[in-house]
């Protein structure tokens, strides 16, 4: 890895998942590519919840560079309505088989919180989890972590997605959120998740407003210093609205410059609607990065 970025951001390509396998990526950056299987989210639903969509979307990440997949069947914006695990279970299943079938390479997580999906895409070849509850909306989803050690994230909310912003309060936004990782990452290796497995979301948008959210992505040291990876999922999200009064679908640009930014703040992942723009954003950031060395 390229040692232009801070010391911290080294040890962020050293993401375990299911199976013991180390994620490792050809850049010094890595993508997660986001798949919607959703017909309401906030950003693309409707457009590849069918399965033949949603696999030839995937696919389509994938040539463009996705390091890792993250297939969503729930929408989590504000307001949204909690799914079954069945009807999760139900529009994920056909993806995970066509790329089984044509992409038995991918690495694929699956954005879920409910115990009983969780362990049926492990079993059907997902090997990371994505989370947004920190097992708190299933707790059983902790004793699945344990059972098939997968990749987790990590991520902080406050209330689930049809309340979150809903006045959301903070004292101190940044030490909460330290707070948080740093009772929850305890929470989970006690319970028996490797540590290695842990990647840390600081959540933007999650119960949170404008004020919040800038000032979680101004300091993103704060999350480095616990020496796990960090994933920041910004694509498209209300902050780029607060801030430039663009619509959902406008908001590419500014996507890709905050995401050029944070990674020159030593953040590693990105999960990011556009693949393509953001590693050549990512890949911009790293060449000025080493340069000012």
């Amino acid at each position: 890895m390229n040692n232009s970025f801070p010391v911290a951001s080294i040890a962020d390509a050293a993401w375990y998942v299911r199976g013991g396998r180390a994620l490792k990526t050809p850049s010094p950056f890595g993508v997660m590519g986001i798949v919607n299987l959703t017909p309401d989210s906030f950003y693309d639903g409707g457009v590849h919840h069918k399965p033949l969509a949603g696999l030839e979307h995937a696919l389509t990440l994938l040539d463009q560079g996705a390091d890792i997949l993250d297939l969503g069947a729930e929408s989590s914006r504000p307001g949204a309505v909690e799914l079954s695990p069945d009807e999760e279970i139900q529009r994920i299943t056909p993806v995970l088989a066509g790329l089984r079938h044509r992409a038995p390479w991918a690495t694929v997580s699956v954005d879920t919180y409910h115990a009983a999906t969780a362990a049926s895409v492990l079993e059907q070849g997902a090997v990371i989890i994505n989370d947004i509850s920190a097992c708190a909306f299933d707790p059983e989803l902790l004793d699945v972590l344990v059972q098939y050690k997968p990749g987790y994230v990590l991520m902080h909310s406050q209330g689930r997605p049809e309340v979150m912003q809903h006045n959301p309060r903070y004292d101190d936004v940044r030490r909460e959120v330290r707070e948080f990782f740093e009772f929850n990452l305890g929470k989970l290796v006690r319970a028996g998740v490797p540590e290695n497995r842990i990647v840390l979301d600081p959540g933007i948008g999650f119960g949170k407003v404008l004020k919040h959210n800038l000032e979680l992505l101004a300091h993103p040291e704060d999350w480095l210093g616990f020496g796990r990876p960090v994933l920041m999922a910004l694509s498209m999200k209300s902050v780029f609205g607060g801030l430039l009064n663009l619509a959902p679908a406008q908001r590419g640009p500014a996507t890709i410059a905050a995401t050029a930014l944070l990674r020159s703040k030593g953040v590693f992942w990105h999960r990011v609607h556009h693949v393509a723009e953001a590693r050549q954003g990512l890949a911009v950031a790293t060449a000025f990065s080493a340069a000012g060395q």
